[in-house]
């Protein structure tokens, strides 16, 4: 592992990664304040609310990652025509990120809305539909994506939160298509329906993930989590398996091989968007045509970074440098 030649990479060669994120597209609402009385009215906590903020969730997320780490960054998903979409557009054009590949729906803007009480989640809501997309507006992405591809990319990632955008139908689409056009593809899975990333090159499910479509369950133990790895790919024709292992890491299963990485060390205090940051620095590593092992480095190094923060948060390049500065 050449730390420099990674350092180089950040620093002066992600402008050139070109990267499509597909999937279900996010706004992040979050309301923090004081707890400090239990309401009258029922048994609950009232929170006097002292600030709050809006960030990009969900494939939103991954593509503010890949937009902060400096690349060419382009967002194809379904909206709804609200307030809510209204600001994340603002969020997205405020970051560069292209989201032509938007397509307006009847349904609501996904969000999701959590009250933090001091460091404590105390309530969410919920604004979403999540029942498969409409065959008309799946063709409008379509259409969008194979245009898209057209133009040149280096690597596409589908990330599913299982809101309907990642459909069968889509995925296997969205796959073969970047084949025919030489794109690998990275997919963050969500669900058990995993025979709709068959063919992907890269699939990145955490433990808890990977034990919800095996029938013996397996403990974040390096050779368990390698024969459940092999397993899936024989299963599900899957290429290759990254699993992400918190505390312990990730590990790059492949077919010849596999790489444990440890985490570095980290009081981890959130994990939320954790997953979103390894799959972007993943296959923007990809896209800069860095080895899939060094890769899985970087991101692992990337994810150190973010679950140090509270809520949903995207690394930047100067936080990606500073880390690999340190180890240098």
């Amino acid at each position: 592992m050449d730390i420099q030649t990674l350092y180089d990479f950040v620093a002066e060669r992600t402008s050139k990664c070109k990267i499509l994120v597909v999937g279900d597209v996010m706004l992040d609402k979050y309301y923090y304040g004081e707890v400090t009385r239990i309401s009258p009215e029922a048994p609950v906590p009232i929170t006097h609310v002292t600030s709050e903020k809006e960030t990009l969730g969900g494939a939103a997320n991954v593509a503010h990652n890949l937009a902060r780490l400096g690349c060419q960054t382009s967002l194809a998903g379904y909206v709804g025509d609200d307030y809510h979409c209204e600001s994340l557009l603002g969020k997205l054009t405020a970051r560069g990120i292209d989201y032509k590949g938007l397509v307006t729906t009847d349904r609501p803007t996904t969000t999701k809305l959590r009250v933090i009480g001091g460091h404590q989640q105390m309530l969410r809501l919920d604004f979403e539909e999540d029942e498969p997309i409409e065959a008309h507006y799946a063709a409008r992405l379509q259409n969008y994506i194979e245009q898209k591809l057209s133009e040149s990319l280096d690597a596409v990632i589908i990330s599913d939160y299982g809101k309907g955008a990642c459909t069968e139908a889509a995925c296997q689409m969205i796959i073969k298509a970047c084949h025919d056009h030489g794109v690998p593809v990275v997919v963050d899975p969500k669900g058990i329906n995993w025979l709709k990333y068959a063919q992907a090159d890269y699939i990145t499910p955490n433990v808890k993930e990977v034990n919800e479509i095996i029938i013996d369950k397996i403990k974040n133990e390096d050779a368990q989590v390698e024969r459940a790895a092999h397993y899936i790919m024989r299963k599900y024709k899957l290429k290759n398996v990254i699993v992400t292992r918190s505390e312990k890491g990730m590990s790059l299963v492949r077919e010849t091989d596999t790489e444990h990485i440890p985490t570095r060390a980290q009081d981890v205090f959130d994990v939320s968007g954790a997953g979103d940051t390894v799959i972007a620095v993943f296959a923007m590593a990809l896209a800069g045509g860095l080895k899939a092992n060094d890769g899985a480095f970087l991101a692992n190094l990337a994810a150190s970074v973010v679950v140090a923060k509270l809520g949903t948060y995207a690394v930047s390049q100067e936080e990606l440098l500073a880390v690999l500065k340190e180890l240098m």
